[in-house]
């Protein structure tokens, strides 16, 4: 193998870029009535949406279909090859299939639409030849026609392929908005994720409950709150009426502010250093609002209540943080 020069290679890179972009910009040509007529089969769609293809272009087929199914259609993949070997059955009259295939004459293409015909099912054709045997059969198509593969032979798919990929970027992402799928529903599919965590868990599920959620009557001596607190390795205490229902917090912002105001601080009951009517969240809420709430306030703890106003936990910034919430 003979030395390349720096230089060369980057060109190499650049050049490859170029003509990729050139590709994708050049589909704004097919963002038209026929890319209108495929979304509205796919929107009115009352089965699943199955894609199929080979080779390269069977890849881009994988992707756009795990995109539909994390993006709230419906979707699932089938090989080509495979159909017409048992898996036919896996398609209904209520499915569309997507069939992405650049030549639009590839061989196990050609021998599925019959079938797919026959059952009823829609067909729609991503396609760089909209004018082949899968473009005249189609119910709908777009075309992902390209001027020039990147690869240096201009044999391997690269820029077709691209094209096909943004394409069904865009398909995915206006199905979504029709459909009104918003983040909640994006992390019920992905509960495991980061957005996951930070859409669908509430603040009971990380708050510090039982024995690290200290509590005290309003009537109980600030030294006393301060063992409570030390023993919870807790920052704050909540502090309850006789109902127990919250009426205060004490922290140790409040420890110090009145440190030098009384003397003998410790023998005070905690109503006459608490802070009153705290800052509080529910433990219906998602973390993700609590957090909002931390940040609103400029406060690193706040007591979680239940529907009775009664303290069932603390909430600290350090559990949001452990949480991945932040």
């Amino acid at each position: 193998m003979r030395k390349f020069k720096e230089t060369e290679i980057l060109h190499w890179a650049h050049e490859v870029l170029n003509i990729e972009v050139d590709g994708i910009l050049n589909l704004k040509e097919s963002v038209n009535e026929q890319l209108l007529n495929t979304i509205k089969i796919l929107a009115l769609c009352k089965g699943r949406i199955i894609v199929t293809g080979m080779g390269k272009a069977g890849i881009i087929g994988q992707k756009f279909s795990a995109t539909l199914s994390s993006t709230g259609t419906s979707s699932f993949w089938l090989h080509a090859a495979e159909a017409v070997h048992g898996d036919l059955g896996r398609i209904k009259e209520a499915d569309a299939v997507v069939v992405l295939s650049y030549s639009g004459e590839t061989e196990e293409v050609k021998n599925l639409i019959p079938f797919v015909k026959k059952m009823g099912a829609k067909i729609i054709a991503i396609t760089g030849n909209v004018d082949s045997s899968l473009g005249r059969y189609a119910d709908g198509f777009i075309s992902v026609k390209v001027d020039k593969e990147a690869c240096s032979l201009g044999l391997a798919p690269t820029t077709s392929t691209t094209a096909m990929l943004v394409i069904c970027d865009a398909i995915s992402v206006v199905l979504q908005k029709i459909k009104g799928f918003k983040e909640k529903d994006f992390a019920f599919f992905h509960p495991r994720g980061s957005l996951g965590r930070k859409l669908l868990l509430t603040v009971k599920d990380i708050m510090r409950k039982g024995r690290v959620n200290p509590v005290a009557t309003e009537n109980t001596l600030i030294k006393d709150i301060l063992l409570k607190i030390t023993t919870a390795h807790a920052g704050a205490a909540s502090i309850v009426d006789k109902d127990g229902k919250l009426v205060g917090i004490f922290t140790d912002g409040d420890l110090r502010r009145n440190l030098e105001r009384y003397p003998h601080l410790l023998k005070k009951k905690v109503q006459n250093v608490m802070t009153k009517n705290p800052v509080v969240v529910r433990d219906a809420d998602l973390a993700s609002e609590a957090l909002k709430v931390l940040e609103k306030k400029k406060i690193d703890e706040v007591p979680v209540i239940d529907k009775n106003w009664r303290p069932v936990g603390m909430l600290d910034i350090q559990d949001l943080i452990a949480a991945g919430i932040i």
